[in-house]
């Protein structure tokens, strides 16, 4: 790493922990997040060269898996024999808000067909920016549109969860944590097995390596408790950073009508998904505010995380997640069709 990037790394690891420190000082929902990504993003528009390294991004997803699967008990693999008719609802839910989201962008504002296609899906960023490279479209307008969807939503979805008093009341993790030799022991495995998971290029394959260790130990016994707050919090304040760092190198200027095209598509998806997510809460009895998280367009990593620190079902809405990244890693090809050429 060069001098430039480690003054950037370090400059965007303060700006993220005093934003943290703002959000927990005026009370915010999930401050370790949210707090990091609003500073990020606002020094990113203000012209600072801000990022995180991808081996620091990576060990935190590793991280987020491991906590997520700590929360699985004997009761919760009990109650996921009510998941299946909420799974149903997920590729429902992806299908209703591609195409109403993409019928508004070239409705209202006029984009083609593919760049409306590929601003509009409900996730899966990384493999929709690899698409948009390799098509006719506009790749600015879809980078900035997905880019505001991940920040909308790192910030509304806590909001509403905490505005409607939906907050669990007791934490989904386990009472105590993990040993340190233990811990190391885990994310080691867990790493080992996410970078298998990325040879067979399974999406979010580091989160998924932890959740599948940390699951397997757990529910056997072999290994008890959770991933300690000494390591969760400056988890969470990385990844809200990562959130904010896509905005770094844009004018406001330049991403004028992408960001209000975007922040439209991005109401109009959370309201749909709120009112799918209850639908899905009322039908199946899983508490509302799991459903709202697990509905919830938003990057798999950041939305595991939000469900354990708003102590909601972590694996309930890991699974749904998942699901949908694997069903929108077969749909975008399809939809796109015969108009999207390599370029």
């Amino acid at each position: 790493m060069s001098f430039s990037e480690l003054r950037a790394s370090a400059l965007t690891a303060l700006i993220g922990t005093a934003g943290a420190l703002i959000a927990i000082a005026v009370a915010f929902p999930a401050p370790y997040l949210i707090g990091p990504a609003v500073a990020i993003t606002v020094a990113g528009l203000a012209g600072l060269r801000l990022t995180v390294p991808a081996e620091v991004r990576n060990v935190c997803f590793v991280i987020i898996g491991v906590s997520m699967g700590a929360s699985v008990t004997p009761e919760v693999i009990v109650a996921a024999r009510t998941w299946p008719a909420s799974f149903v609802m997920v590729p429902v839910a992806v299908v209703i808000l591609l195409y109403v989201s993409s019928w508004m962008l070239q409705r209202f504002f006029r984009y083609d067909r593919v760049t409306a296609l590929l601003a509009s899906s409900p996730g899966h960023l990384s493999y929709v920016l690899s698409l948009a490279a390799e098509t006719h479209c506009d790749l600015r307008t879809v980078s900035v549109a997905q880019s505001v969807r991940v920040l909308a939503l790192t910030i509304t979805t806590p909001l509403i969860v905490e505005i409607f008093g939906l907050v669990g009341a007791e934490p989904a993790l386990p009472p105590h944590v993990m040993s340190v030799p233990v811990l190391i022991a885990t994310l080691a495995v867990s790493a080992l097995l996410g970078m298998l998971f990325l040879r067979w290029r399974l999406p979010a394959a580091l989160l998924l390596g932890g959740v599948a260790v940390s699951i397997s130990t757990h529910i056997t016994g072999f290994v008890s408790g959770g991933v300690p707050n000494w390591l969760l919090i400056p988890t969470y304040v990385i990844l809200g950073s990562v959130i904010g760092t896509r905005f770094c190198g844009v004018s406001i200027g330049e991403l004028r009508v992408a960001f209000v095209a975007g922040g439209v598509v991005t109401v109009v998806v959370t309201v749909l998904a709120a009112a799918i997510a209850g639908g899905v809460s009322y039908l199946t009895g899983v508490p509302l505010d799991a459903a709202l998280i697990a509905f919830a367009p938003g990057g798999l990593e950041t939305m595991a995380a939000m469900a354990v620190m708003l102590h909601a079902d972590p694996t309930y809405v890991g699974a749904h997640h998942v699901l949908r990244l694997m069903f929108l890693s077969v749909l975008m090809p399809l939809v796109l069709g015969k108009e999207a050429r390599q370029r």
